[in-house]
């Protein structure tokens, strides 16, 4: 069993999965989001194909740790897909994500262009990666964020 992170955004939406260890997080697309249905519709092939059994979102928070606007929009696509796709759903900080995984992808030497398509899957991996260390770290709470 396996576990799916998201970077839930207005147009796409960057996917990454662990590996049935729960060990490490691999990209697997970004997802161009045209309605919550088709995304939804998505999502579960993938939840099938690798037997996922719990979904992280990230939570966009403000640096203070505030909630955010978009954080209202995310928090309502999860709640959609918690019950549409009957799983559990996290939502996991994910401040300075994008901003990490644009750096990583510069240091990779891609030019804006191509950063640009890969962003949300990397923020995704990210995302997945810092659940992913939670779970291996004694004494790290791992309780959803509201």
């Amino acid at each position: 069993m396996r576990v799916m992170g998201l970077d839930v955004g207005d147009k796409t939406i960057g996917i990454a999965i662990s590996d049935s260890l729960l060990l490490t997080a691999q990209g697997k697309a970004t997802l161009h989001r045209s309605d919550n249905t088709a995304a939804i519709r998505y999502l579960r092939t993938l939840v099938e194909e690798y037997d996922v059994h719990r979904i992280i979102i990230g939570n966009p928070l403000h640096m203070d740790g505030k909630p955010s606007r978009q954080g209202a929009k995310v928090m309502k696509f999860g709640q959609q897909l918690e019950k549409e796709l009957r799983l559990p759903v996290v939502y996991w900080d994910e401040r300075l994500t994008s901003v990490a995984a644009e750096e990583h992808l510069e240091e990779m030497g891609l030019n804006w262009r191509e950063r640009r398509k890969h962003v949300d899957k990397i923020a995704a991996m990210f995302i997945l990666q810092s659940y992913l260390n939670s779970l291996a770290s004694p004494g790290v709470e791992n309780q959803p964020q509201q």
